[in-house]
């Protein structure tokens, strides 16, 4: 399976690669920026781009096995799969790990299950299939001391859990839960409201309760003192009423969308002085001018889907510091917001009137509303407008008219509008005029528009200041001529159906600063030479994304080529659904030489070979989706150091050709490239039953080649261990000499209980280092060795003072230990940096559990040690828990407890 691998031998680190992967692993590992091309397979991840490595295992039963495919460098991790329990240390081998999400059908967490995990800033344990109960130990997150957001969704928490919320924490989510009170939320997080190490109460910026469908209860009190930034309570029974008496010391936000609350929480917004509320479900109706009248404070109102057919006088009057309005989703043919009469002035920045059924717009509509920025108007029911809707709205920037039955626009409409920025009149029936054209502001960059139907050869005039521009084409529009002038600041553009016409030969004058070129339902014919080459004649030098989805009419391949600053390619739907045919990739790409990420996605793709990658030799990742009988020419095997970092074949499959039995060593040894396939490759029963099987053993098994792959396997594991004997001999401090004593051990157990009555050379084998060397003299052999009663009269075995002079230094080790019934490890941080004391401890710990007469091994630390810096610290965790160690005191009083222990430990002396 794909994994990072860690092995002790230096040949092997350069001989194999960082990362490998193929069809049997169940972890998918990307890098943040890549994130958008395989974002599907991380939808139930709480994972984002800005993170450097993520990685989401599906199907895990083993925590263990599955992990052995994540990078320790990884700081995103999501796991789903059926493991009912989290052992301990389970995740300690990622320290930097920054986002972590469960969905495992968790039952329990065992203490210390999240111990290591100081860095975490997002938790969230996931189980939306289920209502399955979680049990956490109250001190489950105290390791978490970086801890920002922690999300339960799904899974239902046990009200006497009791659970420690570390003081980080700003965001707490439970969702899908069991929740029918809120009050439960004081039994499961009791220092939720009153926190226990100090009189203050807690602040969190956002506690969301939001899809618990059974919760209608508010316990008074439930959340005393707790200073809250947002509330959601989103598609719950609860009534925004209820939240009065919670005993919140203070509220911002409230979200009660899709809730019991029928009308306008008027006495919770005036209680709080809220800022913020959402709320909206079709029992609204209307609202009241006594409920408005206790809005002064809100500054953001969202009524959406409120079933509103008329808004009351002086709306916003009633609300004077009101920035962002939101109405969608309503019932709204006409509004009226605006009276002349009163001369008010509203403050409103953004208005959403989107989805409300309107006909039509009076001159008046928006006269109070000066400061307006953002005006959306979309899917609507506006036939004609006139410019005098908008001649009050001078601070405009953004308007949406789009998905509206637009026919008619009024000459000059937007000449009211000087500080337009964005407009979008996608999928409207504007009708052609002669004069019909932008005359609006110059301020106008982004512009979104349907084209109208023109008679032919008629062109159409485009402002021409654009930085980005999407036109769409409509349906059965004859090929028409486009931009008879220049776009000179122009970056993006997008084009939508192909009933459009751009002469190819003067293209890099009209669009010189283009960096962004999309092409939606293209038959790529306008984009291709028409002789035998078929190559891509756009000559755009400055483009560096490009992206096409074909409309399956086009019977050739285009080869994109001669961009030499394209970066991101996007190629989908270009398979001619007619007649199709195998397409090779250089058929499809060619010369783009600082291509770094190409997307493939029903091309009709078959053979990917060597050849391919010649004209791209910045590549870094290469996507393959929904292609079927892919083929991957062995010739891959040569240019592989020269492959893309990252391949993944989604949703596609192998051919079952003998052509890919090559491709599973590869793919677990390839030097560079992480290879995920997805999903499991299978090749056709031979009897043509039902059944069938996995891909590469049935290859392994049917062709030829296959042998000759083994024989080269086995000739290049044999060559390996030739070049490696030399390095055996020098490497004796490492697994060597693990095996010879273990052997030796081993070879002593089987004498039986002769080992009962053996006169051991020394009582105590001291392993320290020359740093620490000091310490042993001045304080520990005065101890041990001196004659009673200042000392215990023992027999110690000192590597400077008794080590036999000649003898190779790993042969003493272990003769020595083999000598002492007792080895006694003196520990610091100088000591764990010192190999021969590193050396000495894993051997300790090897005989210690696998000799079948196990010695005695005592650890003393002169200084604190974390356990993770042990050698094989998860082998010593027993000792550390069973009272095998201890820690040196600074301070005189403690050392007669610790002369004590020691002594206790190490016994009377041994007969010699």
């Amino acid at each position: 399976s794909s994994r990072f691998w860690n092995l002790p031998c230096g040949i092997l680190l350069l001989s194999l690669p960082l990362i490998a992967g193929w069809t049997a692993s169940n972890c998918l590992v990307t890098e943040g920026s890549w994130l958008p091309l395989v974002s599907r397979f991380f939808l139930n991840c709480p994972l984002n781009s800005r993170l450097p490595l993520l990685a989401v295992c599906t199907k895990v039963t083993n925590l263990t096995q599955a992990l052995e495919a994540v990078p320790q460098s990884v700081e995103g991790l999501c796991l789903a799969g059926s493991i009912s329990v989290l052992p301990q240390d389970a995740l300690s081998n990622y320290p930097g790990l920054k986002v972590l999400g469960l969905n495992l059908r968790l039952t329990r967490l065992l203490p210390g299950a999240l111990r290591g995990l100081g860095q975490l800033q997002e938790l969230s344990f996931m189980a939306p299939q289920s209502k399955n109960y979680l049990f956490l130990h109250p001190n489950a997150l105290d390791d978490l001391r970086s801890l920002q957001k922690l999300n339960f969704l799904g899974p239902c928490l046990d009200r006497n859990s009791s659970i420690q919320l570390p003081t980080s924490l700003r965001q707490l989510v439970v969702r899908y839960s069991c929740l029918q009170d809120v009050g439960e939320l004081d039994d499961i997080f009791p220092d939720l409201a009153h926190s226990p190490f100090s009189g203050d109460a807690r602040t969190l910026d956002v506690l969301d309760l939001s899809f618990n469908w059974q919760l209608k209860m508010a316990s008074p009190g439930a959340l005393q003192g707790l200073r809250l930034g947002t509330l959601h309570l989103d598609h719950t029974k609860m009534d925004a009423a209820a939240v009065l008496s919670l005993g919140l010391q203070k509220l911002k936000s409230l979200s009660v969308l899709f809730t019991v609350t029928a009308e306008l929480p008027a006495e919770t917004v005036a209680h709080f002085e809220l800022q913020e509320l959402q709320v909206g479900n079709k029992q609204i109706g209307h609202i009241t001018l006594e409920a408005l009248a206790f809005c002064h404070s809100l500054q953001s109102l969202v009524l959406q889907n409120g079933g509103l057919t008329a808004l009351p006088p002086n709306f916003l009057a009633a609300m004077p510091r009101l920035q962002r309005l939101n109405l969608a989703g309503n019932q709204l043919q006409r509004v009226r917001l605006c009276t002349n009469e009163t001369g008010f002035v509203s403050g409103l920045w953004t208005l959403n009137l989107s989805d409300n059924g309107l006909l039509a717009l009076s001159p008046a509509t928006f006269s109070c509303l000066s400061h307006l920025r953002e005006l959306l108007l979309q899917r609507n029911q506006l036939v004609s407008l006139e410019g005098e809707v908008f001649q009050d709205l001078w601070r405009l920037e953004i308007l949406d008219l789009s998905r509206n039955p637009l026919v008619n626009l009024g000459g000059g409409w937007l000449a009211p509008l000087p500080s337009l920025t964005t407009l979008n009149l996608l999928n409207t029936h504007i009708l052609f005029r002669p004069t019909w054209g932008f005359w609006g502001p110059e301020s106008l960059h982004h512009l979104r528009l349907q084209l109208p139907s023109a008679p032919a050869g008629v062109a159409l005039s485009l402002p021409e200041r654009l930085t980005s521009l999407e036109l769409q084409a409509v349906p059965g529009m004859k090929h028409r001529k486009l931009f008879p002038n220049v776009f000179p600041i122009l970056e993006t553009l997008t084009l939508d159906g192909w009933g459009l016409h751009l002469e190819t030969q003067n293209i890099s004058e009209i669009f010189p600063a283009l960096r962004q070129l999309t092409l939606l339902g293209s038959s790529l014919e306008a984009l291709c030479s028409q002789d035998t080459s078929n190559f891509f004649l756009w000559q755009l030098p400055g483009l560096q994304s490009l992206k096409v989805r074909g409309d399956g009419h086009s019977p050739r391949p285009c080869c994109i080529t001669g961009l030499p600053n394209l970066q991101e390619l996007k190629l989908d739907a270009l398979k001619y659904r007619a007649r199709p045919r195998p397409v090779q990739l250089q058929e499809l790409v060619g010369e783009l030489p600082r291509l770094r990420v190409l997307q493939l996605a029903r091309t009709g793709l078959e053979t990917l070979s060597a050849a391919a990658f010649q004209g791209l030799g910045s590549l870094q990742v290469l996507v393959l989706d929904w292609e079927k009988g892919l083929v991957l020419d062995g010739g891959l095997q040569e240019r592989s150091p020269q492959m893309p970092q990252y391949v993944y074949i989604l949703t596609s499959s192998l051919a079952c050709r003998c052509a890919n039995a090559w491709l599973e060593p590869w793919f677990e040894g390839s030097p560079r490239t992480y290879m995920w396939v997805q999903p499991p490759q299978l090749c056709p029963a031979e009897s043509g039953g039902g059944s069938k099987h996995p891909l590469f053993p049935f290859l392994l098994n049917h062709c030829q080649e296959a042998l000759e792959l083994k024989l080269f396997g086995g000739s290049f594991a044999f060559l390996l261990l030739l070049i490696s004997l030399p390095l055996l001999q020098e490497a004796r401090n490492s697994w060597v000499l693990y095996l010879q004593a273990l052997l030796r051990a081993w070879f002593q157990g089987l004498r039986g209980q002769k080992n009962e009555g053996k006169n051991f050379l020394y009582d105590v084998f001291v392993s320290h280092c020359r740093q620490d060397q000091g310490w042993v003299v001045q304080e520990l052999l005065p101890a041990l060795e001196g004659c009673p009663p200042e000392g215990q009269g023992l027999r110690l075995c000192l590597p400077e003072r008794d080590f036999e002079p000649g003898k190779d230094v790993v042969d003493n080790v272990a003769d020595s230990m083999a000598s002492s019934p007792i080895t006694l490890c003196v520990l610091s941080h100088r000591a764990l940096r010192t190999p021969r004391c590193r050396l000495e401890l894993r051997l300790a710990t090897s005989l210690l559990l696998a000799a079948p007469h196990p010695p005695v091994l005592l650890l003393i630390f002169l200084e604190p040690v974390s356990r993770h810096q042990l050698p094989r610290y998860h082998r010593l965790a027993r000792l550390l828990r069973r009272g095998d160690y201890c820690v040196w005191p600074k301070e005189d009083e403690g050392k007669d407890s610790f002369w004590a222990w020691l002594r206790g430990r190490l016994g009377q002396p041994r007969c010699r």
